[in-house]
Order: C-alpha cells, then structure tokens, then sequence
C-alpha cells in the first residue's frame, strides 16, 4: 500500500464518529503512535490518550492535576512557546526542556475565529515525525474542535445570544431578574457577587494577533473569573466575577495589571490602557459599573502623568467628580482669582509660576518633592512660592483654599465635547 492510501486512512480514522474525547484521543494516538493530551484554553485537561510507561514529568504532573502544572507553562512562556501558539494554527515543534521535566512534543492551538478552544499536545518522545504526521495532527484538531463544539456540556453555538446579552446588562437600566436568571441557567454562570466590567483599550490597530492573545489571557490569569468579553472597535469587555476574597479590588488590580504586562511585552504594543469598575453584586449594576469603566479609561487618556498606575474607579479620587467641577466652571463666569492673576503675571513676565503652583500641590505641599519634580533646588521653590503669595495672595497654608486651586486647574486640562 502506498504512503497517501495510508495516510488517507489514517485521516478517515480520525473522521468517524465518537462516544467520548477520550476514545478520539485514543485514536489520535494510535494513528501517531505517541501519547495525547487535549486540554481546554485554560489548561485543563479535557482527554488523554492511554501511555506507556516512558512517559515524562510533565504529563505526570497534569493528568494527576488534571490541568498543566504552572511550572511547566511558565517555563514554555520563558520558551516563547506559548506566544507561538497562540499566534498560529499549525503544528509547533516543541525539544525537550529538561528544567521543567517536558519531553520532546508536537503541539497544535484549537481555533474557533480568534478564540481558543484549547491545545493538543502529541508526546512523541524519541520518536522522529514527519510532513504526514503533521497533516495528520492537523486533521485531528479539526475532529477535536467538531467534537468540543457540538457535544462537550456549553459549547453550544449560543455566540449571539451570549454577545446580545452581554451588550443588554452594559446598556439597559431595566434588564429584569427572570432574564437574568433565565441566561444564568442557559450559559451555566453565576451573576451575582463580586461583578466588575473591565476595559482594556488599544492604541494600536486591534488585528486578529491582538484577539486571539487578549482572549487567552483574560481566560488564564487566574485572579479573576471571566464571564463575558467582546471586543468593540479598540475596546476588550469584561464582565468578570471575583473570587471570594477579603481583597477584590486588589486582585482586579493585578490582573489588570498583569495582562496589561504580558500583551505588551508578547506584541510590543505601542500603548493601551485598563480600567475597571467598583465591584457590585447584581448584574443589573452592569450599566452604571460599565460607564465608570469607560470614564475610568478617559481620565487616564487625558492625564496620562496623574492616573498612570490608577486602574479602579475608586481609586480616581477628586477625579471623579472633575466633569461635574469642569460642567460648573464653564457655567461660571468668574475666573478663579489666584489662578487668574498668576496667568496675567506669567503672561507679561514669561515666568511659570503657576505651573510651579500646580507641581507644589501635585505633591501634597511638600516643597523637596515638588522641587525635585522641576528640576530646582528647594530654595528656588521657596522663593516662587513666595512669590506665589505676593502675587496672587493665595494662602498656601490654608487647605481649602489650596484645594479649589488644585480642582480648578485639574478642571482646566480636562476636554470636553
């Protein structure tokens, strides 16, 4: 029999009807001769292949864990084995990696779109493959990924429902509790407790190397658990619930932060920003936690210096109410006094003390700090702000009135429509 009359067999082996995923994992394996792993797009372990006794740490590790052991995905990040995964839908060469305790490997992404179902992992040991084998392996995601999505329990194709619903909870005030409940039970989720919407957006072109990187990461950072997401124009929407514990914001911090680090550092993106909401125990918060979202990122926008590493709503301080502070300035006709007599003054001597102003209670009045921001020896910034008292007669020891100086000129950088 000639190699494509067997290969063809091979492939209609493949091709035939089965119970479990574990008996097509068995198949994948006896058509490749090696060991098999199906793991979901988090890691766990959907199916594996029965094996012989030479088998490695690795495959140890995750079947008796049922999910791959978080050395062993670290250690293939460090590889730049993960991004090429993900980035790709043909088969992977993997060598042996030794500090992690993983043979020799042929590894292949499951794709649906730009959404990963999950990873097939081929063990071939000493094994040496070939142009075929690969053909082969790539037939068999395709089985894999027929069998995920038509029998596995949630895979059903509900992907308008799903998007439709979501956009429901993030733009109608009046989504009723028996919807609620009724989508609950549909998608097997729990909307209550500990919800928060996030948002990340994009300052680059969102190209499909950028979903399909976003939608791995908000499924396997593990400090949140993510119910909904989309991508609108440059912006990825989470609805994401928390885990029970004493610190959520903390932990929506750090998964903020985290895949803000890792999507940056794998893509070299030139910029992006991430924000969430105050975290609410009802779905039908959704709206008003999405907006706070949304306002969240636009202060970021426009105070890039200020709000760098502020990622929470609660976390924005005064800058939640700048709109309303910048709504009341354009409706009073009166300038701030202070501000308005150190402009003149800058103004006629080319001088800068009012941005000296600005600095000095940037950083809470403290005059080595607020120095040191400009560049000036304390002694300089005494004398300016002395100069900022005869000037303007502003009390810089008076906390009110410091304060509405320094509203009034966060109000004054703010843009509006």
């Amino acid at each position: 029999m000639d190699s494509s009359k067997t290969i063809e067999n091979k492939i209609l082996s493949l091709q035939q009807s089965f119970s479990t995923l574990d008996d097509l994992a068995d198949m994948i394996s006896e058509v490749l001769t090696c060991p098999i792993t199906i793991e979901d797009a988090n890691h766990y372990v959907l199916a594996y292949s029965k094996h012989t006794e030479n088998i490695d740490e690795a495959r140890i590790g995750t079947i008796m864990n049922r999910k791959v052991p978080d050395k062993v995905i670290n250690g293939l990040w460090k590889k730049g084995i993960m991004p090429k995964l993900i980035d790709s839908n043909q088969p992977i060469i993997i060598p042996e990696i030794k500090e992690i305790g993983l043979g020799n490997r042929i590894a292949i992404s499951i794709w649906k779109k730009n959404e990963i179902l999950g990873f097939i992992w081929a063990h071939t040991g000493e094994k040496e493959y070939t142009a075929d084998d690969l053909e082969i392996l790539k037939e068999a995601t395709r089985q894999v990924k027929k069998f995920i999505l038509n029998k596995l329990p949630g895979r059903k194709n509900t992907e308008k429902a799903y998007r439709d619903f979501f956009w429901q909870l993030l733009t109608s005030e009046s989504v009723s509790t028996d919807v609620i409940h009724a989508y609950e039970k549909q998608f097997n989720i729990k909307l209550q407790d500990g919800l928060a919407i996030v948002v990340f957006r994009f300052q680059d072109a969102v190209i499909p190397q950028i979903e399909k990187h976003a939608y791995y990461l908000s499924e396997t950072i593990m400090q949140v658990n993510t119910i909904f997401r989309l991508f609108d124009d440059h912006d990825f929407i989470l609805l994401v619930r928390l885990w029970k514990s004493e610190d959520a914001a903390g932990k929506i911090y750090e998964f903020i932060k985290q895949f803000k680090e890792k999507i940056s550092t794998q893509l070299h993106l030139t910029s992006m920003h991430g924000a969430a909401s105050q975290i609410y125990n009802s779905a039908k918060d959704m709206k008003h936690a999405y907006e706070e979202a949304l306002q969240t990122i636009s202060l970021q926008e426009q105070f890039p210096d200020e709000l760098s590493s502020c990622f929470l709503y609660e976390d924005l301080g005064v800058f939640q109410w700048i709109d309303i502070l910048k709504d009341r300035q354009q409706k009073c006709r009166h300038p701030n006094k202070y501000i308005y007599k150190l402009q003149q003054y800058d103004k006629s001597q080319q001088s800068n003390l009012l941005y000296t102003l600005e600095k000095f209670l940037e950083h809470d009045s403290n005059v080595h700090r607020a120095a040191k921001a400009l560049f000036i020896h304390p002694n300089t910034m005494n004398y300016r702000l002395k100069r900022i008292h005869e000037i303007s007669h502003l009390d810089l020891k008076n906390p009110h009135q410091k304060v509405a100086v320094y509203l009034e000129l966060l109000a004054n950088k703010l843009e509006t429509d």
